[in-house]
């Protein structure tokens, strides 16, 4: 059965999912390959995996594909011009990271600098669906930014960032909800 969607509902309905936003890197031949992806989520606990989805098209997929191991750095507000300049397609691989304060994991990829948490994985599986392939990822190493605390939102195609409630999970429940 095929069911037919409208594209600009689809991506309005989207757009209404707040997201974090993470630059994903590969390192192939010593070339650094980067991307902005929003479409990042853990997987499982254990053992320890994420998932991020590429674009077939992009020379990204190509990368990460080829090296099998990727970068996640997950991204705090001061972050938000190397999320715009990593979403922007058909940027120079050489130099890319020349502006961009990062330092290398132990695989090699660069995690950049202005994060929250940064993380290395290996691919486990690489799933196609539609135009994109959903790459998930064993984490092999995992560490995080003390003293930061303002995490790069994304709603709408514009950022922000959050505003903390006294609510959480935790609390709603002790109050018998």
């Amino acid at each position: 059965m095929t069911t037919t969607i409208d594209d600009a509902a689809f991506r309005q309905a989207l757009a209404r999912f707040a997201s974090g936003v993470t630059v994903v890197t590969t390192l192939v031949d010593g070339v650094d390959h980067a991307m902005t992806a929003s479409a990042f989520t853990s997987v499982s606990l254990d053992p320890p995996q994420v998932l991020v989805c590429s674009h077939h098209t992009s020379r990204f997929h190509d990368a990460v594909m080829q090296s099998g191991h990727w970068g996640v750095s997950i991204l705090a507000e001061s972050g938000r011009k190397a999320s715009a300049w990593f979403a922007h397609r058909g940027r120079p691989l050489e130099g890319q990271l020349d502006d961009i304060a990062h330092h290398r994991g132990a695989s090699g990829v660069a995690l950049l600098d202005e994060s929250l948490a940064w993380l290395e994985c290996r691919t486990t599986q690489a799933v196609r669906a539609g135009d994109h392939s959903v790459l998930i990822g064993t984490v092999t190493s995992a560490a995080v930014r003390d003293g930061e605390d303002a995490p790069l939102l994304y709603y709408r195609s514009h950022y922000g960032t959050i505003v903390r409630s006294n609510e959480s999970e935790k609390t709603i429940n002790e109050g018998g909800a």
